[in-house]
């Protein structure tokens, strides 16, 4: 064996975990990414509640999420990792629609790729190793929402206060009361008169259905 080809041996392989409903897509991407010499999937689920459950099992590296999921959807389930899982695994998100709206929830959920499932197989691929990196990945197809969204202005028919959203976008990022109060220099008791009053505005039952809708209205 040649230097280049032991060196490859002895890396550890990236741990993907699949969270894909539909079986016949989930076979094609364990294959797929199986084939990798520096890639390997260590876990497989049908929802985001199962897929949760995993990654306690799997310490994945990288989720491979679709992101219409039955029960709680890709976007729920990538706010839910990101405030609950430790270490936080990387997330690449897949779709088979091209929607702005889906896409920028995806992004700002903290997925780290976005990609159509109608991709070449390479692209997700390369999708998985930069996110297993800490870099960012969007299909080509879909790169034009994002840069769309920077450019234009934030929504002005916001029901929360600039305060309100100051504290979401925290929550969303997977800070505690605590660690909000501190990072605005405000009381915990504040930050939870706020919180109250953004899940009441926004017809939200917990703090990450709140973070997923103001997501999806584009208020973050």
């Amino acid at each position: 064996m040649s230097l280049p080809d032991r060196a490859q041996a002895e890396k550890p392989r990236t741990r993907v975990l699949l969270i894909e409903d539909h079986a016949f897509t989930r076979d094609g991407l364990r294959v797929a990414i199986n084939f990798e010499p520096d890639l390997q999937v260590v876990g497989e689920a049908r929802s985001g509640e199962e897929g949760l459950e995993l990654l306690a099992q799997t310490r994945a590296d990288v989720v491979v999420l679709d992101i219409g999921l039955p029960g709680i959807d890709g976007i729920e389930t990538a706010a839910r990792i990101r405030a609950g899982v430790k270490p936080t695994p990387r997330i690449v998100m897949l779709t088979a629609h091209n929607l702005q709206a889906e896409v920028l929830a995806a992004v700002s959920s903290g997925a780290n790729a976005y990609c159509l499932k109608s991709a070449d197989p390479g692209l997700l691929l390369a999708a998985i190793r930069a996110a297993a990196v800490g870099s960012a990945y969007l299909d080509p197809q879909i790169a034009h929402h994002v840069l769309g969204a920077i450019r234009s202005p934030e929504p002005a028919n916001s029901p929360l206060t600039a305060r309100e959203l100051e504290v979401l976008r925290l929550i969303a990022d997977g800070q505690g009361n605590k660690e909000v109060a501190k990072t605005l220099g405000i009381s915990v008791s504040t930050v939870k008169f706020h919180v109250q009053d953004i899940l009441e505005k926004l017809s939200a039952s917990d703090r990450t259905q709140a973070a997923v809708k103001a997501l999806r209205r584009g208020l973050l």
